[in-house]
């Protein structure tokens, strides 16, 4: 888990094995019980008993309070997965046969697509059908709004670490959140048959502390030769301040 949303599946899945595992022993214990006490052995004249209402009562009583009981946290977290406001960033992700385009509309449109690595292009260490040429760079300790759509047939963004999946429909603009709480590198994958390149579509996420995430971001403006707009309104005041001052000179 690298997310509160994955933390708190952990949780509720923890929750739900401690009272599968309770229910499971408690039905076995009851049936070796019946086994013993009521075999024909014992009970040479079998019952003439039809039914029993206080029993039949109880055994549907309890598992309706079981389920209203384990409904009450599941739904609490449910609300959770789906509570994307005060978001600190936007990120747009876009699934494409076979390959996701991603673009940070919060930093002056950064965007490029990443494709899986094929086997000749792998290096020592990297994950052969789970490398990509560009990875997905997102600040650690940062709530991201995810906006997720299709370009062409329904995709699936999924990252098992984060918690997330969401799926990538034409037409169709689907939100999802996370906020990571741990630097690394995570692994994800398309979760919708999308097409004969479905098992190629890899998702990559280096978590990486904020500063290295803004010159990350900075390092790929430069290379997209984006200018920021603030930056252009300092450039035109420095100009017109030394328009002033020529004017000062000429006077």
């Amino acid at each position: 888990a690298a997310t509160p949303v994955m933390e708190q599946l952990n949780d509720m899945h923890n929750i739900l094995l401690f009272m599968c595992f309770a229910i499971s022993i408690f039905v076995l214990v009851l049936l070796l019980y019946i086994c013993f006490r009521f075999n024909r052995r014992k009970n040479p004249v079998a019952s003439k008993n039809a039914h029993n209402t206080k029993l039949e009562i109880i055994w549907t009583t309890i598992p309706i309070l079981i389920l209203v009981a384990l409904s009450i946290p599941s739904l609490r977290l449910h609300y959770f997965m789906e509570r994307d406001v005060d978001a600190e960033m936007t990120l747009k992700v876009v699934g494409y046969q076979w390959y996701w385009h991603y673009e940070y509309p919060d930093s002056g449109g950064v965007n490029f697509d990443s494709y899986m690595l094929k086997d000749k292009d792998l290096k020592e260490g990297d994950h052969r059908l789970l490398a990509v040429d560009n990875r997905l760079v997102v600040p650690v300790d940062t709530k991201i709004r995810v906006l997720v759509t299709g370009a062409d047939v329904i995709h699936a963004f999924a990252i098992p670490a984060f918690g997330i999946k969401r799926d990538a429909i034409p037409g169709r603009l689907n939100e999802t959140w996370f906020k990571a709480t741990k630097i690394g590198t995570f692994y994800g994958q398309c979760s919708e048959l999308c097409g004969v390149g479905h098992g190629f579509m890899p998702i990559v996420v280096d978590v990486v502390s904020k500063e290295d995430f803004d010159k990350w971001i900075a390092s790929k403006k430069k290379e997209a030769g984006i200018v920021e707009k603030t930056d252009e309104k300092a450039d035109i005041k420095s100009d017109d301040k030394a328009v002033s001052n020529n004017k000062t000179k000429i006077k």
